[in-house]
């Protein structure tokens, strides 16, 4: 399938609360999904060259078209044990959150198209120490998909300060309410959103899915304008439920809410996101996680 192929399937998905998961299993029968979206390609695992002194769940590294390309073991950070790095094994090279890196996989199963309202939150006390972001059940067996977000925070590391040159500029506007609601599945983000709303002196309201923001950001338009209470809505694109893109759409439909601003964050990389965000509404589109990006857009909205 050529890119243009693959881009115009993907749009066509914007807006109709549709995705599509890449299964793919590690070193037991359980499945794991991760949104084809994140995906450039699938490989049969290459020669890995170690990095010295590296995380100990990277394995190496590889050359393709022209990039160099970190591996890291999913296996060994869900604490499945390290896997052998074999030419029957498979390196699942993802883009997003402004990095490229591959991911060791036993298995790829298939994909499959599915609603996001058949994603469903993690189950409740499982626990903060667990890698999802939501389940599903596929021919009546779970499949848990990754917080990848959070799988390369921990393992690349992420800076979530904004830089005081930035700061110096943040003067508030006494005309706009610094007050935002949020929503976002992945703990990481929200805890990335969260520090740089501190930093600024902006109030926050956090929703994990896009239709409990949906019916809450209602329930405050019934009680007067909405603009008068949020200033934004900063919203993720890959939510359970609900994703971001039809929120978007769903608000831009209301009367009592087609006047909300709306960014989307997103981790997703590739410029078709943008032609997306656009169709449906948005009045912004910013990666994630560059602090300094997240707080001048912040500030130009409410300062």
């Amino acid at each position: 399938m050529s890119i243009i192929d693959r881009v115009d399937r993907l749009t066509r998905l914007a807006g109709r609360n549709r995705l599509e998961l890449l299964l793919f299993k590690l070193q037991s029968e359980q499945v794991f999904g991760i949104n084809v979206f994140k995906v450039r390609e699938v490989l049969k695992c290459p020669v890995l060259r170690p990095i010295p002194h590296s995380h100990y769940q990277m394995r190496g590294v590889f050359h393709a078209r022209g990039q160099t390309i970190t591996v890291i073991d999913l296996a060994a950070v869900l604490g499945h044990g390290a896997s052998k790095g074999s030419p029957d094994e498979f390196v699942i090279v993802t883009e997003y959150s402004g990095h490229v890196q591959g991911y060791l996989v036993q298995q790829v199963v298939r994909i499959v198209n599915l609603r996001w309202d058949d994603i469903k939150p993690p189950p409740a006390g499982i626990g903060s120490a667990n890698y999802l972001t939501a389940v599903t059940t596929l021919d009546n067996q779970l499949v848990e998909i990754l917080d990848v977000e959070r799988v390369l925070a921990e393992i690349v590391g992420m800076d979530f300060d904004v830089s005081e040159d930035l700061l110096a500029q943040n003067i508030p506007n006494p005309e706009v309410p610094r007050r935002i609601f949020i929503a976002d599945d992945s703990a990481v983000a929200r805890k990335s959103m969260t520090r740089v709303m501190d930093q600024l002196g902006v109030e926050y309201e956090l929703a994990e899915n896009g239709l409990e923001a949906l019916e809450r950001l209602r329930a405050y338009a019934e009680q007067g304008p909405i603009t008068e209470r949020f200033a934004m809505l900063l919203s993720d694109i890959e939510m359970p439920q609900m994703d971001g893109y039809t929120l978007t759409k769903t608000l831009k439909a209301d009367p009592n809410l087609k006047e909300l601003y709306v960014c989307l964050h997103t981790s997703l990389s590739g410029s078709f996101n943008d032609s997306m965000a656009n169709s449906v509404g948005a009045n912004k589109l910013v990666a994630k996680f560059d602090p300094d990006d997240l707080a001048a857009l912040v500030m130009s909205v409410v300062n």
